[in-house]
């Protein structure tokens, strides 16, 4: 039983101590998991293969953006007042060679180089031409030309280190004038799937269950920001699963092919992923296996449910093995809880946001334990999903997020919000 505290010497907060039995809090096992790692160095790739990475230093502007003064719309650059006698025209590309004067203009199209001495763009809807000769209302100086240096200035930060690239970074990345960018590595993953009760394929026979988590944990690893393989699988017998560990780190050699089906031979890995073997029963073996190896536990059970028996292990440095129930949703919730902060840890980015929304919908209390439940976005809040029980995934297949609901929830208050790919 915890000790009593005084008003002279108040608890820590619930997320900050270790809580009844070992476990810890939902919030304190992601917190964990995040500064468990430190980010691996970066390397230079190409722009096509840098999605999916994150920034292991600053993007920076290597010249002013845009590069030139530049036609925000079609139409006309034309100097001073006018009436304006057309000289010619500027296309993208093609920019009109020479300087207007007062009461000159030249055609031009969105994108192309305004001509020096142009003072706006006249755009084409508001003009009229008549015998070389072009009309329109006055304009501002500057209006509708974007002027060099106006977005960026050479030297500006364009995105900070630790951003994860996607097709806007990419595209922002060679507007900035870059044909590399220097990311940290995406950490490697390797699924072992452990469970004799297991089939692949079909409806599953008497007795025995469909693995729904050899067919999720590599989509949800690709999600995280992570690279794994074809799924390891493994049988509960003594001996195996340690071996697999020890081949997933780089440590030996997988075996031969067993009875259940190929085994692809896995390769070194950042971080091993185990389902199932999390728990306490008679082929749950994976916490002594850990201790009989001298592991460094980092988050041994977390108070939340489902997933109760996650753990997070540090085998060596930048060996990690992450456990997970072997219940669908659960494992779906441990993963998102632990693999998700340990990956963006290794990545150089921080934890994914918890937003905090309006959630309603009914579920049964969990005291002392936070809740996660699938949502749907509903107007400026969320609804709870139904079918989330431990071994279901309806609900998680539907709804859009995660939300981590406290001990003290009540219907339609606010609650962390944990977004897809955090």
């Amino acid at each position: 039983m915890p000790h009593a505290t005084t008003p002279a010497e108040p608890a820590p907060p619930l997320a900050d101590r270790q809580l009844s039995g070992g476990a810890v809090s939902w919030d304190e096992a992601r917190r964990r998991a995040h500064a468990a790692a430190a980010p691996a160095p970066g390397r230079h790739v190409p722009l096509h293969a840098a999605p999916g990475h994150t920034l292991a230093e600053d993007l920076l502007a290597r010249g002013p953006l845009p590069s030139f003064d530049t036609a925000a719309m079609d139409g006309f650059a034309v100097a001073g007042r006018g009436p304006w006698v057309l000289r010619g025209s500027a296309r993208a590309g093609a920019p009109w060679p020479g300087r207007l004067g007062p009461g000159h203009c030249v055609g031009i199209s969105t994108g192309a180089p305004v001509p020096p001495g142009a003072s706006a763009v006249l755009p084409l809807e508001a003009a009229s031409v008549t015998a070389g000769r072009v009309s329109g209302p006055g304009l501002a100086d500057g209006r509708h030309i974007r002027r060099t240096g106006e977005d960026a200035a050479a030297g500006d930060r364009l995105a900070p280190a630790g951003t994860r690239v996607g097709p806007a970074l990419v595209g922002l990345a060679a507007t900035g004038g870059h044909d590399t960018l220097l990311v940290r590595p995406r950490p490697r993953v390797t699924v072992l799937v452990t469970g004799d009760e297991l089939d692949r394929t079909g409806v599953p026979a008497a007795g025995r269950v469909r693995d729904a988590l050899g067919p999720l944990l590599p989509a949800l690893v690709a999600e995280l920001g992570a690279e794994t393989a074809s799924p390891v699988y493994v049988r509960d017998r003594p001996g195996e699963l340690a071996r697999k560990i020890g081949n997933s780190s780089g440590t030996g050699t997988t075996g031969a092919a067993d009875t259940a089906g190929a085994a692809r031979p896995t390769e070194a890995a950042g971080i091993t992923v185990v389902t199932g073997s999390t728990s306490v029963g008679p082929t749950d073996q994976l916490r002594r296996l850990l201790a009989d190896g001298g592991a460094r536990m980092v988050v041994d059970t977390v108070a939340c449910r489902p997933g109760h028996p996650m753990l997070l292990a540090e085998l060596s440095p930048a060996r990690w093995v992450v456990g997970l129930p072997g219940n669908p949703y659960a494992a779906l919730v441990a993963a998102r809880t632990l693999l998700g902060p340990l990956v963006a840890g290794l990545s150089g980015r921080r934890p994914g946001p918890l937003v905090p929304v309006p959630v309603h919908g009914r579920v049964k209390p969990a005291p002392g334990r936070t809740r996660l439940v699938p949502v749907a976005w509903d107007g400026d809040g969320c609804r709870i999903v139904g079918g989330h029980r431990a071994a279901f995934l309806r609900g998680a297949a539907c709804g859009d997020a995660l939300a981590a609901l406290g001990p003290d929830w009540t219907d339609g208050a606010p609650a962390p919000v944990l977004l897809p790919g955090t």
